[in-house]
């Protein structure tokens, strides 16, 4: 079980790991509802992200995280949230804003699935068919952006 804006969800959740660029789902991973969303973030993360730039949303924080992002030379790029009581400063706002245009890339991929695969939301009893049908929903996804990027010549 897992609180979001004080209504509590129980089933799994998907984290995901998105070319920006050909906006292609590279690697994904289904955790538990409860799991804090930085533990599968070293399960995302390997040598072939050596020195990128890490995107994502403000609950990919943790000293585990900075860890990863430290020992693979990745450049922060994680949007910084309020902390109790306190404000974000000027250049906190402004790093938020300069990492969102990135961010909305990827975010189409999570609008697509959405929308025209149905795929966010699933009914599914047990881990292993909710793990299994969020790879389908990726492979399918990555199939049908294949197809795009080739008829439009994006290569």
């Amino acid at each position: 079980m897992t609180k979001k804006g004080g209504q509590k969800f129980y089933g799994y959740k998907t984290h995901t790991k998105i070319d920006a660029k050909s906006k292609l789902i590279k690697k994904s991973v289904t955790t538990s509802a409860e799991q804090h969303d930085s533990i599968p973030t070293k399960l995302l993360i390997d040598s072939d992200d050596y020195g990128q730039e890490l995107y994502a949303d403000s609950a990919y924080i943790g000293k585990s995280v900075k860890n990863l992002m430290r020992r693979f030379e990745m450049k922060d790029r994680v949007l910084k949230r309020k902390v109790r009581g306190k404000q974000l400063s000027k250049r906190q706002e402004t790093l938020n804003r300069k990492n969102a245009t990135p961010r909305a890339r990827v975010e189409h991929v999570f609008g697509f699935c959405e929308q025209s695969l149905h795929g966010m939301f699933s009914h599914s009893v047990g881990f292993a068919r909710n793990a299994a049908r969020n790879i389908l929903t990726s492979r399918v996804y990555n199939m049908l952006r294949y197809e795009q990027i080739q008829r439009l010549g994006m290569n």
